[in-house]
């Protein structure tokens, strides 16, 4: 939708390492905001969003208007996903993603792309669209790419930049609950109610911020899990002041293995120049979180995925 970040730049060096010709679409898009959403103050940054893309290597821009898209007006023609698009962020936000796969499908129809990619960070979102392009027949193939973040953990989103520095030092509490529950997972931890009260456990230290949702769901349906399995989808969403954050993790992919090898070599690397040091977190931070993920580990068994 614009406001291009570093996150967006990786979908692209991505698409472009694997295909011919490589197209940016850039659209605020008004069906997939609600009526109380920040559709007006989303913010707008072509001319920076187009020196990204072309940075990454885009061929082209597809920057249509809302006439070009919705002709006939926003309500006229929609495509709606029955099932998936009530769940998750479908549940608290009411009508985006019909929004969401109406204006991909068009999207789809026009640039009649062989592959389309999109991030992790929307992994609810990548359901509703897998669904959406086998049901209607597309000839596309979805590509998921990994979340990127800061340094300091927290998911890039364009709408980071509505955040305070005390709220951006409060939403750390979301990758800090994903990597949290990526190591219980890791370590043998498979039961929901375990891994969702540990979720609940870091978020209750952290009051300022109020849980939207925590689930544990099969990625294909969105549809809650009693045990994870490998692809397992954890998901949490939350509110940091007024804005709406969303993370996950795919519990049990060579991904999260990797990046708990990198977390773990980095600890003993900061551990050893620093005395004691758990990145990204401060020395408080860390032993409190490993005081809580012992507490949980105690309670279960210790089976691997």
């Amino acid at each position: 939708m614009g406001a291009l970040h570093t996150g967006h730049a990786s979908l692209i060096r991505a698409a472009k390492s694997s295909c011919d010709q490589v197209v940016v679409s850039i659209f605020v898009n008004p069906t997939q905001f609600g009526p109380n959403e920040d559709y007006s103050r989303y913010p707008r940054t072509f001319d920076a969003d187009c020196a990204l893309a072309e940075s990454a290597g885009a061929t082209a821009i597809f920057a249509p208007s809302v006439e070009d898209l919705y002709p006939n007006g926003p309500d006229s023609t929609f495509v709606e996903v029955e099932g998936l698009s009530t769940r998750l962020d479908g549940a608290s936000r009411p009508g985006h993603f019909r929004g969401v796969a109406t204006v991909v499908s068009k999207l789809l129809i026009a640039a009649e792309p062989d592959r389309a990619f999109f991030g992790q960070k929307d992994a609810a979102q990548v359901a509703v669209l897998r669904r959406m392009t086998t049901d209607l027949l597309l000839p596309v193939e979805i590509v998921v790419c990994p979340i990127v973040r800061d340094p300091d953990g927290l998911a890039l989103s364009s709408r980071n930049i509505y955040l305070s520095a005390a709220e951006r030092s409060q939403a750390l509490v979301l990758s800090r609950t994903v990597h949290q529950i990526e190591s219980l997972a890791a370590q043998g931890e498979r039961r929901a109610t375990v891994l969702v009260e540990a979720a609940n456990q870091l978020f209750a230290a952290v009051p300022e911020v109020r849980i939207d949702y925590i689930e544990l769901v099969d990625w294909a349906t969105l549809l809650p899990v009693e045990v994870a399995a490998p692809g397992t989808l954890f998901a949490v969403a939350a509110y940091v002041g007024k804005t709406r954050l969303i993370d996950n993790t795919i519990l049990g992919s060579d991904a999260v293995l990797e990046h708990l090898r990198r977390v773990e070599e980095n600890a003993l690397e900061e551990r050893d120049q620093e005395g004691y040091s758990l990145h990204p977190q401060t020395n408080e931070e860390a032993r409190r979180c490993e005081k809580e993920a012992s507490t949980a580990l105690r309670r279960v068994p210790m089976n691997r995925f």
